[in-house]
This record gives structure tokens, C-alpha cells and sequence, in this order.
């Protein structure tokens, strides 16, 4: 009986590691619908891509395996919410394949705020500066208007709140709150604020998921959140406002997931009289 159990165990063993590697290397397409109160009609519909913590993670060659994925969604915008290098060997390569190649079959706009491993490697201004002649919009503490002929949506970027750069305040001050507002930061810190602004919208990333997910549970530990974090993964909602956080597609400290694979988002904006009062997601 003993020797079965050896055996047992050891076949288990072997049997997870390929586990291991499918959740590192396998994507998942995360869906949201999202109501927004008096969303305008040319906004009906509006989908967002939502790509963060990619800290250097190449999927396939120039990021092709990726990209075949993302070539098979419709969205109207991409939002990439920081972490694209990892601090400890930072290189901008990945991420900037990855960008030029959503460029080759989606003419939508990009629009992107720094993360805490962009800040912890000094390379924030080098990293923004490649974004941008890789026709990236970085906003750093500010917001920028989307037309759609009369009607308007706002999108706002605050600068990496985990070290502190963040300023809602200064980026929603040429806002108007009576038009849509998507709020992209790092990390779900602002979102207190955010709720009190009314800001109707919230993309974030950081927290990995926590990389490891336990039943029940959810993320044990994520730094600068600390043990057993309120919004560690998935969308939240606290009056007019939701945030939705995004599991991210790298990792940090140790390349490793469990019950938690990389992930995009694919957020649809919609009348709060047709999408009804909660927010929805889905898996593919």
C-alpha cells in the first residue's frame, strides 16, 4: 500500500507541472458589461480592451500567440494600466511588439498610465517615452476627451498610485461629470476617491490576481495590499462606480500561477436602462 501511495504521489507530481506551465502561457479573455448612468447613445456599446502587468512576458515569438487571440475581439479602445517591465531586468521589447502588433489590425486608440515596477527600475520617462512614439496616448495625471459626434466620453489617467504619483484630483479637473468617465490607474488605491468623484468607470491592474488563488479564499497576500485584500481580482461596485481588476497577463517575484491564469479584459459600456443595475462578467 505504501508503494502505491509513493507511486501516487510522484505520478501527481509529474502530472503538475505541465498544469503549471499551461497557467503561465494560457490566456484567458475576461468579458464585462458594465451600465453607466446617462451613457450617451454613440456611446452604446463601447468596448474596452484592458491589457496590464505584462512586466517583459513574451507570449510566443514577437508576441504572436497573444496576438492571435486578440485579433479574433472587437473592441473601440486599449487601455494598458502599467507593470509592462519587470524592475529587476526591465526591458520594454515585449510590450512594445505587443503594441505595434495590436496596431497592425486595429486602428483604435491607445492609452496608457505607469505602474510601480516602471517607477521601481527609473525607466517611467523611458518607458512613456517609447509608449509614445509607438503612437501611445500616456496620461500622467490627466484626462483626455473621446468624440463621437456630439456625444463625449472622458478618459482619465493618474500616474502610479502605489508610489505615490497618484493625483485624481489634478487628473479630473477638466472633467465633466456629466459625461462619462473612464478612470485608468495602476492599482485599485484610488478607488475610495474615485467613488466620491462619481467617476463611473475604473481599470486597474498590480494585484496579479494574487498569482496564486486559493478556493474560497482568493489572493492570500499581494504587496502594498497586504493579507486577504478587498479587491484583490474581478469587478467591484459601490454606488455609481465600478472597478473592475484586471488578473494581468506576467508576473513578479516567482513565474508562477495557480487557479489564476494571465488574462485581457473586454469591458462593453451600456445604458444603465438596458444592461439593468449590475454589472455582468464572463470567461472564455
Amino acid at each position: 500500500m505504501a508503494a502505491i501511495s509513493r507511486r501516487a504521489f510522484l505520478a501527481g507530481g509529474i502530472a503538475f507541472f505541465p498544469y503549471l506551465y499551461y497557467q503561465r502561457v494560457s490566456v484567458a479573455v475576461r468579458r464585462y458589461r458594465v451600465p453607466v448612468q446617462n451613457l450617451p447613445s454613440g456611446f452604446h456599446g463601447f468596448t474596452i480592451l484592458h491589457i496590464t502587468d505584462l512586466h517583459d512576458k513574451e507570449f510566443g515569438e514577437r508576441g504572436e500567440g497573444l496576438l492571435a487571440i486578440l485579433r479574433g475581439l472587437s473592441f473601440d479602445l486599449v487601455a494598458v494600466t502599467g507593470d509592462l517591465v519587470l524592475r529587476t531586468s526591465p526591458s520594454i521589447t515585449p510590450a512594445l511588439e505587443l503594441i505595434r502588433g495590436i496596431g497592425l489590425f486595429s486602428k483604435s486608440p491607445v492609452f496608457s498610465v505607469s505602474g510601480n515596477h516602471e517607477w521601481g527600475a527609473q525607466l517611467a520617462p523611458h518607458v512613456n517615452a517609447n509608449l509614445v512614439q509607438a503612437g501611445v496616448r500616456v496620461l500622467i495625471n490627466e484626462a483626455e476627451t473621446l468624440r463621437r459626434g456630439e456625444d463625449r466620453l472622458w478618459v482619465v489617467g493618474v500616474d502610479d498610485p502605489v508610489t505615490g504619483r497618484a493625483r485624481l484630483a489634478q487628473a479630473l479637473s477638466r472633467t465633466d461629470a456629466r459625461q462619462p468617465r473612464l478612470l485608468l490607474a495602476h492599482a485599485p488605491h484610488p478607488f475610495p476617491q474615485a467613488v466620491q468623484a462619481g467617476v463611473d468607470l475604473m481599470l486597474v491592474g498590480h494585484t496579479h490576481g494574487g498569482q496564486i488563488r486559493l478556493p474560497l479564499i482568493g489572493a492570500p497576500y499581494i504587496p502594498s495590499m497586504g493579507y486577504l485584500p478587498r479587491w484583490d481580482h474581478g469587478l467591484f461596485r459601490q454606488g455609481k462606480s465600478t472597478m473592475i481588476v484586471n488578473g494581468g497577463l506576467g508576473e513578479s517575484w516567482f513565474p508562477i500561477r495557480i487557479n489564476n491564469p494571465p488574462e485581457v479584459a473586454l469591458v462593453t459600456l451600456l445604458p444603465s436602462e438596458t444592461a439593468g443595475s449590475t454589472a455582468k462578467q464572463g470567461l472564455d
